[in-house]
């Protein structure tokens, strides 16, 4: 169990390193968006801040999430913003592709925080 646990904990810090640094340096190709993801992504744009912002988090929660000392800080670090993927895919995109990929990391990042519970039990006594 400690290898597949590792296994996919680093191919998702890998997916969202790979995630952040594409926010900063435009290397994947995007599909055509609809109407209500260009109006989206017209507000991303007004605020200038945002992008390069979830591009440090999903990087620095990414690496955070691959190694076991600090796995638990990268779960937490990332569960906002996987609930931001989430929450746009399964309301503006809709791709049965994409609904499948953040699924499985949105149960992977789960998994990872319920298995990490004790060491959140400080934070909320």
């Amino acid at each position: 169990m400690k290898i597949v646990k590792f296994i996919l904990s680093l191919l998702f810090g890998l997916m969202f390193i790979n995630a952040g640094l594409n926010k900063f340096f435009n290397y994947m190709p995007m599909e055509k968006p609809t109407p209500e993801q260009m109006k989206l992504f017209a507000a991303f744009g007004e605020i200038s801040w945002l992008m390069p912002l979830t591009g440090v988090v999903e990087v620095i929660g990414g690496l955070l999430f691959i190694f076991p000392k600090t796995r638990a800080l990268g779960a937490i670090i990332i569960l906002p913003v996987m609930i931001g993927i989430v929450c746009h895919i399964f309301t503006l995109d809709k791709s049965p592709m994409g609904m499948s990929i953040a699924g499985v990391l949105f149960l992977i990042n789960l998994w990872m925080i319920i298995d990490n519970k004790e060491k959140y039990k400080t934070l909320v006594k």
